[in-house]
């Protein structure tokens, strides 16, 4: 399911090569970790949110048969 987020963000961002996502188990959830590229922060974002919204309503509905929350976060490359 990383993957198929990876591949939606590289059709968003300027910079698609410095797209990645990591896959985080916890006990309680489950976290993707979306990193992009500094100047693409504000595409993945998107006006008021709205674009980083639909991501996660996107990954939520992926993993409809985790039965561990799934959550979204941005973060920028370092």
């Amino acid at each position: 399911m990383e993957k198929f987020l990876e591949t939606i963000v590289r059709q968003i961002v300027d910079e698609p090569d410095q797209v990645s996502v990591t896959l985080e188990e916890t006990e309680n959830s489950t976290v993707l970790k979306l990193s992009v590229a500094p100047g693409d922060m504000g595409r993945v974002i998107g006006r008021e949110g709205k674009v980083a919204r639909a991501l996660r309503t996107v990954a939520k509905a992926a993993f409809r048969n985790n039965p561990k929350p799934v959550y979204v976060d941005i973060v920028e490359l370092e």
